[in-house]
Parts: structure tokens; C-alpha cells; sequence
């Protein structure tokens, strides 16, 4: 009988090692990986930055805050100040982007407001933002290739779908 009490109590204790061992191992389990856990975060960060693109985009800024009324150089700061408060509000994203990303966004954030800056100091002071806008949207139209908004989407676009690969 000392055998078999003996075989029991080793067996008794092996259970208790094993379900304490299992409990310890639930307690303790690995958490996800980091790019499980930050992958939402970044397509996010994508899906932002392509808004943004094309928020800051010449067509859509002017479609969005055309007005008749203002002078060129109102227009022009309109147009600007507007750019820098989008770009200001997404730039967060950068952590979750690559450094080609985000030196793409800020790339077509400098090239627009150049633009602005070079065609309303060469329509001078007497016109309007009228003319500022029409002004910006006959060269946007008359560019070769695509646009650089369009470069950079597809530049987002396609480092967001190599993630959800």
C-alpha cells in the first residue's frame, strides 16, 4: 500500500506542478508582436497622409476656400496658412510612416507652397486672389506627367499595401 500511496502523492504533486505551470504560463504569456499590435496605427497613418495629399492639393485648397473677394496677397496667405495648418495637425503620423513617406509629404507641402509664393509675386499687388487661384490652376493643368500630389499617393499607397501583405 506505501507504493501505490506513495505512486498517488507523486502523482497528486505532478498535477499540481503541471496546472501551476500552466497557470503561470497564462499569466505570462507572450503579448502579440509590435507589428500586430502597431499595424492599425500605421494603415492609419497611410490612410491620413493620403488625405492629406489631397487636402493640400492645388485643386481641392482652392475649390475649398475660393474667395472672390480677397486680394492676392489675402488669397496667397489663405492658401498657405491653410497647407501649414493641415500639414501642422498630420505630422504626428510620421512616427508610424517610413522616412521616404513622410519626406515625400512634406516635399509636396514646400513644392505648394512655393508655387504659391513664385505665382502671386509674379501677378503683383494690384490682383486678385481670383487671379491667383486661375493663375495656379492653368499651370497645375498645363504640367507634365502626373501631379506631385499623385506621385505621393501612390507612394503612401503602395508602402501601405506592402504592410497588409
Amino acid at each position: 500500500m506505501n507504493i501505490d500511496l506513495t505512486t498517488l502523492l507523486l502523482l497528486a504533486l505532478l498535477a499540481i506542478a503541471v496546472i501551476g505551470l500552466i497557470s503561470i504560463k497564462n499569466r505570462t504569456s507572450v503579448p502579440p508582436s509590435k507589428d500586430a499590435q502597431t499595424l492599425p496605427m500605421r494603415l492609419q497613418a497611410y490612410e491620413r497622409l493620403i488625405l492629406l495629399s489631397e487636402r493640400i492639393s492645388l485643386p481641392h485648397l482652392i475649390s475649398r476656400l475660393n474667395n472672390p473677394s480677397a486680394s492676392v496677397d489675402e488669397m496667397k496667405a489663405l492658401l498657405i496658412e491653410t497647407i501649414k495648418q493641415e500639414f501642422d495637425y498630420n505630422s504626428t503620423q510620421q512616427l508610424y510612416v517610413s522616412a521616404t513617406a513622410w519626406e515625400s509629404v512634406r516635399n509636396l507641402k514646400e513644392q505648394t507652397i512655393l508655387l504659391i509664393n513664385q505665382v502671386a509675386a509674379s501677378l503683383g499687388g494690384q490682383s486678385t486672389g481670383s487671379m491667383l487661384n486661375k493663375k495656379l490652376l492653368e499651370i497645375r493643368l498645363s504640367e507634365q506627367g502626373k501631379p506631385l500630389e499623385d506621385v505621393v499617393k501612390a507612394v503612401l499607397n503602395e508602402e501601405a499595401k506592402r504592410l497588409m501583405r
